[in-house]
């Protein structure tokens, strides 16, 4: 997550009010979704419902962040987190002689 995260504002928002994810505004998200799934509150295709984000997640993540967070925030993340998800899937799946080096804990030549 990083700098990345922190400096950019993204493509299109209102750069006078929009205030970026920083990363333990994301590790608490993702904290509170672990929980609620954790607690049965996603659906029968394991997503979350729209209402029980708004209803259960946002409250207590607002409580927890310095700058509250909407339903589309929300989305926005989720976007991001898949995305982040995938370049590492794909970085994962075409590892042909790297590997994750357990002593060093670093992701590198594999020996």
């Amino acid at each position: 997550m990083g700098d990345s995260q922190r400096n950019n504002k993204g493509k299109g928002k209102d750069k006078e009010n929009y205030e970026a994810w920083t990363k333990e505004d994301s590790d608490e998200l993702l904290h509170l979704i672990v929980d609620a799934i954790k607690s049965g509150l996603c659906d029968a295709n394991g997503s979350l419902s729209k209402l029980n984000v708004e209803r259960v997640i946002l409250p207590r993540l607002n409580t927890k962040i310095r700058f509250p967070k909407t339903y589309n925030h929300y989305l926005s993340r989720m976007k991001w987190f898949k995305k982040q998800y995938n370049n590492m899937s794909t970085l994962m799946r075409n590892n042909s002689g790297f590997g994750w080096d357990s002593i060093t804990k670093t992701y590198g030549k594999s020996t």
